[in-house]
């Protein structure tokens, strides 16, 4: 009986970094100098570490690109078309996180050439299968915007309704009824009031609210 070939099999993890800014969902990709891929564009990844998890990759992955550790963060599946990457046989552990804007700095390091926000209506050709990974994270965040308050990691620590319904019409690319949205969202009591109002701006004040709790709980939203 023949014996399987030796594996030779290396495991990454890539991290989908999503943020909501200038009305739109934006995706952190960075640009490669290594070829094959030079000039191409990327979601940040990597190599697993020998001592470490992947999501501690991840974890690494995100504070290293935005300087954010506080972020929602999740593994959102498994990559492994064995001809995923031209350079051999890689397997990839993918994560979904989100951040809010006025957190992040973005950096890169030598490894890269550039990083920057893509709208991810109009991202640029993908290295990799990174064009998949991006579309498959986006629906699963749309699908947890249903049933979880997870829009906490996008969002300042405090808000007014329409920042918040603003965000999720963004990711879910449709309007929603405003008067139905307010009333499922605090009955729901997902949000509560600050007893503070928001400050400048064209419009007049409107009430602040911050979410009930900041770690991801389970609440039918739509």
């Amino acid at each position: 009986m023949p014996q399987p070939a030796a594996q030779n099999i290396k495991v990454a993890t890539d991290a989908v970094i999503f943020t909501v800014r200038n009305g739109g969902l934006m995706a952190l990709l960075i640009q490669m100098k290594k070829e094959p891929y030079a000039g191409k564009w990327a979601v940040p990844g990597g190599i697993i570490e020998q001592d470490e998890t992947s999501e501690r990759a991840a974890r690494r992955i995100l504070k290293t690109q935005t300087g954010v550790t506080d972020a929602h963060l999740e593994q959102l599946a498994t990559f492994d078309d064995p001809k995923r990457d031209r350079l051999g046989r890689v397997v990839s552990v993918a994560y979904v996180a989100l951040v809010a804007s006025e957190k992040v700095v973005l950096k890169t390091t030598e490894k890269y050439a550039d990083v920057r926000w893509w709208g991810t209506g109009k991202l640029p050709p993908l290295a990799y299968d990174h064009k998949v990974i991006v579309a498959v994270a986006v629906s699963r965040l749309r699908a947890k915007l249903e049933y979880t308050n997870v829009a906490w990691s996008l969002l300042p620590k405090t808000f007014t309704l329409s920042q918040l319904q603003d965000t999720y019409e963004v990711i879910l690319g449709r309007a929603l009824d405003k008067r139905n949205f307010r009333r499922k969202i605090l009955d729901l009591r997902i949000v509560e009031a600050t007893g503070e109002k928001s400050q400048g701006g064209a419009h007049r004040p409107a009430e602040l609210f911050q979410f009930a709790e900041r770690k991801t709980a389970y609440a039918n939203i739509l």
